[in-house]
Parts: structure tokens; sequence; C-alpha cells
């Protein structure tokens, strides 16, 4: 049994196929459930953010679940394996368990060290438990995956300065303008990134910020801490007609803002304008950028501007590295030592807390029994649950610290429900 990761992220792949994989939040426990249904699917996590979608599993047989999850992934952006597969990466064991490690610690996105990352980790993890498709193997990994963006953000500097991607997006609409000073910010979305976008507005001294939302009391609420102007949705054109710089972030799954919106908007208007899109599935029409005027920028692009952190930071990249190293060790040693001595002694108290129930249960006829044969009730009982558990807690101890002990331990956890 094995810990694979397979999927697609900023770097194997465009946003236009990142957007069409995309796996909204709504649909996450139907994929889930689908992918725990297969054969050599044992127990998956589904991770969907801006940046990546990640299938993680605890498998059978490594080929088999690899054209399972291929072909979950065609199915989710309808498109044939031909054209997925050349951005599709895997790795599976302490690769897999060391990839996830990176995309906690935020050296996998693309803005370095984004904070936002250890939330989004966390969410698909919830999902996936609320669900019972992460059990004794996957809550483990998940586990130390939080605990080293933990240690990755307390410890070192990865997260300084540029953290997240809606305060990268306003740092490189600010680097294509020179400043943001004076211009007329409308900021699509009130959301979670949204209000990350309108808070580091706020930081950089943009004075002229409008926020707009399909529903209006969240954008009202944003534009209240921030100190912005609230406008309605049915306004969007108008508020576009007026606006320098355009941040669209509404996370709607299709286009909000089209190329006949936006030159229905500009009609008549040679005044440049700036959009940036950091929603995905796309938020801004690509045929947008072709408008007189128009300047259009997306998770491509921010990807690609971030990157200079990566250079920047690259002192902090080695220590974070060198923390994944130690923690990966320490998973490694906490797989080991779950396969053998605690999970054979809370097997045995397991099954000793269901002997004694038994007895509870049959009391009253065993009261009427002499000491003497109740003592031997006693033995007996005993002697049937040692020899019952003698062959799987010496396999458990034998083959600990080897892929058959991992599938024995997490059959075994999940036989009796053992934590």
């Amino acid at each position: 049994m094995s810990i694979v990761v397979i999927g697609v992220n900023h770097r194997t792949s465009p946003v236009k196929l990142l957007e069409k994989l995309t796996i909204t939040e709504s649909s996450i426990p139907r994929a889930l459930a689908h992918l725990t249904g297969l054969s050599d699917i044992r127990e998956a996590v589904v991770l969907s953010t801006c940046n990546r979608t990640e299938v993680y599993a605890v498998v059978e047989r490594f080929h088999n679940a690899y054209t399972d999850i291929t072909q979950f992934l065609c199915n989710v952006s309808g498109l044939p394996e031909h054209e997925i597969a050349p951005h599709l990466y895997s790795q599976h064991e302490d690769d897999a368990v060391s990839h996830l490690f990176g995309v906690a610690a935020g050296l996998d996105s693309a803005v370095l060290g984004e904070t936002e990352i250890v939330g989004q980790v966390r969410d698909a993890w919830e999902t996936a438990m609320d669900e019972g498709s992460s059990r004794s193997t996957l809550n483990l990994l998940f586990r130390y995956a939080l605990e080293v963006g933990k240690r990755a953000r307390t410890e070192t500097g990865i997260s300084r300065s540029t953290a997240s991607v809606s305060h990268a997006a306003v740092e490189m609409a600010e680097d294509i303008l020179g400043s943001l000073s004076g211009k007329r910010v409308l900021v699509v979305g009130a959301g979670e990134m949204g209000e990350g976008v309108a808070t580091a507005l706020s930081r950089e001294g943009a004075s002229q910020i409008t926020v707009i939302n399909r529903t209006a009391s969240r954008g009202e609420a944003l534009a209240e801490k921030v100190g912005a102007r609230v406008s309605n949705f049915a306004h969007l054109e108008t508020e576009i007609s007026s606006a320098d710089v355009v941040v669209a972030c509404t996370g709607a799954g299709t286009p909000v803002i089209t190329h006949e919106l936006v030159e229905s908007a500009r009609s008549g208007i040679t005044a440049p304008i700036l959009f940036v899109d950091i929603a995905l599935p796309r938020d801004v029409e690509a045929s947008v950028n072709d408008l007189p005027g128009v300047t259009l920028r997306d998770l491509d692009h921010l990807s690609e501007w971030a990157q200079r952190g990566l250079e920047q930071r690259e002192s902090e990249v080695i220590q974070v590295r060198g923390i994944i190293a130690e923690e990966l060790q320490r998973f490694d040693s906490d797989q080991t030592q779950r396969q053998a001595a605690p999970l054979v002694a809370q097997l045995r108290e397991v099954v000793e807390s269901i002997r004694l129930a038994e007895l509870e249960r049959f009391s009253s006829k065993v009261s009427e029994m002499t000491d003497e044969q109740q003592s031997i009730v006693d033995s007996v009982t005993k002697a049937i649950v040692a020899k019952v558990l003698h062959s799987p807690s010496v396999s458990l101890r034998e083959a600990a610290g080897t892929p058959q002990g991992e599938r024995l331990a997490a059959a075994v956890r999940d036989l009796f429900n053992l934590d």
C-alpha cells in the first residue's frame, strides 16, 4: 500500500487547463466518494486551489490507481487523456509526503511562502474526514503537513513580505503602473481573496477603492472594514468605465467580466485600464486584453512576476527544506511505530472491552456459578482472546516498517475503528 499524489499545478499547467480541472468546494464530497469507490484507492483527499488540483491517496496498486485518478481528472475537465497527461505529475511514498509538506510550507505556490495555502490544506483534509475518505494514513500525513506549514512560517522568513496571492496581485499592479496613488481601483468580489486585495490596497496607500459583490451585505461589510466605497453588482459596467485598475476575484466559476461588457463600458474612453484576474476559473474573458487601452494580467503572469521572490529568499527556502527533511523522518518513524506496539495494545484493549461487556451481559447467569466456575469462564474467555489476537499481533510486529506493515496496520485500524 502506497501514499501517492497525482495532479497539476501552476508550474506544470497553464491557467486555461487549471481552470478546467478546478473542483468546486460543493463538488469535492462527490469526488471523494467516487475516488474511494474505486477498487485500488483506500483513502483520498482532494486539494483544489487557484494554484493546483491534486489527489492524495492511499492505494493498493500504483499503476491501476494512476489510471483511475487520471480518468477522474479527464472526467472533471471534459478533456481527453492526451491533453492532460503532459501536464500531470505523480509521486509516491516519501516523494509524495515531501511534496505535500512543500505545498503546506508555501514552496509550491505561485507566491513563495503564501499563507493562504495552510487553510486550504486544512479545509481539504477536514472535508475528507467528514466524508470518511481520510482515515489512519492520510490523517497522520495531513497532521504532519500542517505542522510543517506552521514551523516554516514561525522558524523561517519564508512568509516575510509578499505572502498571499491577493497581496502579490496588488504589488504586481503597482509594479506595472509605477504607483497606485490617485488610481481608482475596483475590487470585484468580497470573499476571502477580495478581502485580502482590499486590505493590501489600503496598506499600499490606494485611496480610491470601490468594492462590488453579488451579495450586497458582504460587499458593504468589506468596504466598511477597509474604508472603501461600495457599489451594487448591477452597476458593474458603470464602475469599470470609471476605474483605472480592476482586480477580479469572485470565484463565480464563469467570467463575470466579458469582452462585450468591457467594450461597452469603455466606449469613447481612451485612458488605459489594468485588469488583474486572480480567480480560478477566471473572472475576465481573455479576449478583453485585445481591446484598445486594456491590459489584462492573470495567474500565469502573477506566477512569472512572483518568481523573483524565490530568488530573493533562497536562503529561507533552504531552511524550509531542512524542516521538511526533519518532519519526513519523524513521519516515517511515527508510521512505523503506529504499525506495531501501540496498535497491538489498542487492538487488545478493544477486544478485551468486548469480552468484559459480554461477561457483564451474562452476569446474572455467571453469578449463579461457583467461584471456581466463574474463574474458569474468565480464564477460558481470556485464552480465546489471546489465541485469536496472537497471529495478527505477530504479523503486525514482523511487518512493521514495510509496505505490507502499512497495509496491515491501516486495515486493522479501519476494521476495528481505531484512532
